[in-house]
């Protein structure tokens, strides 16, 4: 059921513009240009996660930054039938959606890559724009034993939004 809601919010996504001056502020410019070439869907859920991460006390400009991004890597090629698709595939057959994708990014198949590798390119298009490592390593879920608690809370985050 959860996964129905978030197709239903991903088709429903609007965003006021006045919600976007927290990314303008925590962003450096090169990064909120990303964020707003990001399609409506996943500015509207990166804001839901930033939401629900103020409203549980955290307020890391990195861990927000990365909040903010860290579907970056998404685009406009990845449509709802991809993202549905690769999560149906992640559960039931993982090794077939790892055949089905591919790196080539002029093929049909290659949003199912950047399904399986959107958080280390996300990362990456992070780090070119700007933001520091620290970014990065929340996005890729790899971060140092002080900053846990706070990628529980991002991923509590992401998963509920």
């Amino acid at each position: 059921m959860r996964r129905v809601m978030q197709a239903v919010a991903h088709v429903r996504a609007r965003v006021d513009p006045a919600e976007e001056e927290l990314a303008r502020r925590v962003l450096p410019a090169r990064a909120f240009a990303l964020y707003r070439a990001m399609p409506v869907a996943d500015r509207r859920h990166a804001l839901d996660v930033v939401d629900r991460l103020l409203a549980s006390g955290h307020d890391d400009a990195d861990l927000l930054a990365a909040a903010l991004l860290h579907d970056a890597a998404k685009g406009d090629r990845m449509r709802l039938w991809h993202r549905a698709g690769g999560v149906l595939l992640e559960s039931l057959a993982p090794r077939a959606l790892r055949r089905l994708a591919s790196a080539d990014p002029r093929s049909w198949r290659h949003p199912f890559h950047l399904y399986l590798h959107h958080g280390r390119l996300s990362a990456d298009l992070a780090a070119s724009a700007g933001c520091g490592p620290r970014v990065g390593a929340f996005i890729i879920g790899r971060v140092h034993e002080a900053d846990a608690r706070l990628l529980a809370a991002l991923k509590d985050a992401d998963d509920a939004s």
